[in-house]
């Protein structure tokens, strides 16, 4: 058994949910949502350089209460059942800096439904809206939070496990590397800095100069 399979959750524990749950979970993120006032969308991870959606205004943005962490295993876009990797989703604590993208009213149930599939299949996150800080303006938005009771949880794993699984797994999108690396760019180009994050680059870096070929 690899170190990854140490503390991966068993391919059998990951349950989508059924059509009807998403689109119920859909409604339920959405109803909070004044359907006069402008729709944000708050991005942390791959909805900052991948976002996959038509939006007409966008700002970097500070919430507080939450920070980025590799805590969720991927066994379809960035990964398998056999080999998963790991992504991002919001944890408690700290800040995050990252990307609040308008999406207009009426293209909001369309363009959130695509997102859904993309992000909810498995139940992976809360949706919550959350106060974000744009220069001396707060808006409301949209985030993925994480969802400590979801299948995919890793919770606290060790710094090599969270190495091995980025470094060696591969999905229908790609590498998870691959999606680390992007994410770092994305956060370098709008000039965010996340020590976290660069630290685990590094480190992924190193492990993949020692992979042959």
């Amino acid at each position: 058994m690899t170190k990854v399979e140490a503390y991966a959750p068993p391919a059998s524990a990951a349950q989508a949910l059924s059509p009807m749950e998403l689109l119920a979970s859909l409604r339920a993120a959405l109803d909070p949502w004044d359907r006069s006032a402008p729709f944000w969308i708050f991005a942390y991870g791959s909805l900052m350089w991948n976002p996959q959606f038509a939006w007409d205004a966008r700002h970097v943005a500070t919430i507080r209460g939450y920070h980025r962490s590799f805590r969720i295993w991927s066994r379809v876009n960035r990964g398998t059942p056999e080999n998963p990797g790991l992504v991002l989703t919001l944890e408690r604590g700290g800040s995050c800096r990252g990307l609040i993208y308008r999406i207009d009213p009426d293209r909001v149930q369309e363009e959130m439904a695509l997102i859904w599939q993309r992000e909810m299949t498995y139940g992976s996150y809360l949706p919550k809206w959350i106060n974000c800080v744009v220069g001396d303006q707060t808006m409301r938005a949209l985030a993925f939070t994480v969802n400590r009771e979801c299948s995919g949880y890793a919770g606290q794993i060790p710094e090599q496990v969270m190495v091995d699984a980025i470094s060696s797994a591969r999905g229908r999108y790609g590498a998870a590397y691959e999606y680390l690396f992007r994410t770092i760019e994305s956060l370098r180009e709008h000039g965010i800095r996340d020590s976290r994050v660069e630290h685990l680059a590094g480190l992924v870096r190193e492990q993949l100069k020692k992979v042959p070929g």
